[in-house]
């Protein structure tokens, strides 16, 4: 704590030059720059982030050709799963101070807006249009390279060493919370845990399938375990993702490529009438559809995780008629500043999985090979070092 206190008062209120790997454009490697990363505005927060991850998120605006994702400017900081420390804050700020654990938010939560007082959503609009567009409240990123202004990725840009977010879109967590691990509850662990718990609502002796099986789906797949499903059946093209779902309590696990019927028809066929719930996380809107098919009438439920922004669902109407539920989540459907603390909270009791997701740890330097193990399904969560022989110690305040 004493050269974080140190820290302080040697860079709150000045600009800090900073290590941020920066995608210069579409489809292109990320490029490590000396970036300058300006002081909190008023409501605003400085953090220095300590540990970070790569998320199919990251990796389709940089890089898929589809038309799933909206286009968004570069340059851009990247990332958006990730836990660090405070630094300084901006005038008004009284919910933080340097030296708090804290894990950034891509959805915010106000609590001041419509869908904050909401108990149906947890979608609040807050500087929504703005971090969507890469700027903050102001309309600026706080990010720059020679006087260029670099954009932030959903307004976190968790890819630089320090960043600047809206109090909005941060949540304190405990002191002794290891941030190497729980970053993870910044996204799709908390994503696909939740769209089982509060998205679905599974019910304890219930058959699930989980349709994809990376970070999300393997979290969606402990939600179904914990909820006490009976039987959960793990669908991935990739048969090396199998061992790990069943790690996390599917009872089944299936590769589409194994079979000449639609899966869900083989799902179907598993199960005599369909499932239950079913959880889709993969975002193509053809394994969507395969997902809400894969339930049964009357009461089946299927929930959409996977995340796509552009792109068209088919949906036979007859099968919502006959009783099905659709429906989607957005960050698994926790009010994010209230619930991140509680699920970390989660991990540090053992009733949640964190560290069975992370695969390799590697430097900010080496950021290109995480992308890559991701995208050729390797890897399901990477740990991003942001600072030099960081070892990925618990003692990330000291």
């Amino acid at each position: 704590m004493f050269q974080l206190y140190l820290a302080k008062m040697t860079t709150e209120g000045q600009a800090i030059t900073c290590k941020a790997a920066v995608a210069w454009d579409r489809g292109k490697l990320l490029v490590i720059e000396d970036v300058t990363v300006a002081p909190p505005k008023t409501h605003e927060v400085r953090l220095k982030v300590i540990a970070a991850s790569v998320c199919h998120t990251d990796s389709e605006q940089l890089y898929e050709s589809h038309d799933g994702m909206k286009p968004r400017p570069f340059p851009m900081v990247l990332g958006h799963e990730a836990a660090g420390v405070v630094e300084s804050v901006g005038p008004g700020v009284t919910k933080f101070r340097p030296g708090d654990k804290v894990i950034p938010l891509f959805l915010p939560q106000c609590d001041e807006c419509e869908h904050c007082q909401s108990p149906k959503t947890n979608q609040c609009r807050r500087n929504w249009g703005n971090t969507q567009t890469g700027v903050l409240a102001d309309g600026t990123s706080r990010i720059s390279f020679k006087g260029q202004q670099i954009f932030q990725f959903l307004g976190v840009s968790a890819f630089s060493q320090y960043t600047v977010v809206p109090e909005t879109s941060l949540t304190k967590i405990r002191s002794d919370a290891p941030l190497h691990k729980v970053f993870l509850l910044g996204c799709g662990v908390s994503t696909g845990y939740g769209a089982v718990i509060n998205a679905a609502a599974v019910d304890a002796n219930s058959v699930c399938a989980v349709f994809g099986l990376g970070a999300v789906g393997l979290a969606a797949v402990m939600g179904c375990q914990a909820a006490g499903a009976r039987r959960i059946i793990a669908v991935d093209i990739n048969p090396a993702k199998f061992e790990k779902a069943r790690e996390f309590g599917a009872t089944d696990c299936v590769n589409p490529r194994d079979h000449r019927e639609p899966i869900q028809e083989v799902v179907v066929k598993m199960t005599g009438s369909g499932v239950d719930f079913a959880v889709e996380c993969v975002g193509s809107p053809v394994v969507m559809t395969s997902a809400l098919e894969s339930t049964r009438d009357a009461w089946g439920v299927c929930v959409i995780a996977g995340w796509t922004e552009t792109e068209a669902m088919s949906v036979k109407v007859e099968k919502l008629l006959m009783g099905r539920t659709l429906t989607g989540t957005y960050f698994g459907g926790w009010k994010s500043v209230r619930d991140v603390p509680r699920l970390v909270d989660d991990y540090m009791d053992g009733r949640l999985k964190l560290d069975e997701f992370i695969t390799q740890s590697l430097p900010l330097d080496r950021i290109n090979q995480a992308f890559d193990t991701l995208r050729s399904g390797e890897s399901i969560r990477t740990v991003i070092r942001m600072w030099p022989d960081d070892g990925g110690s618990t003692n990330e305040s000291d």
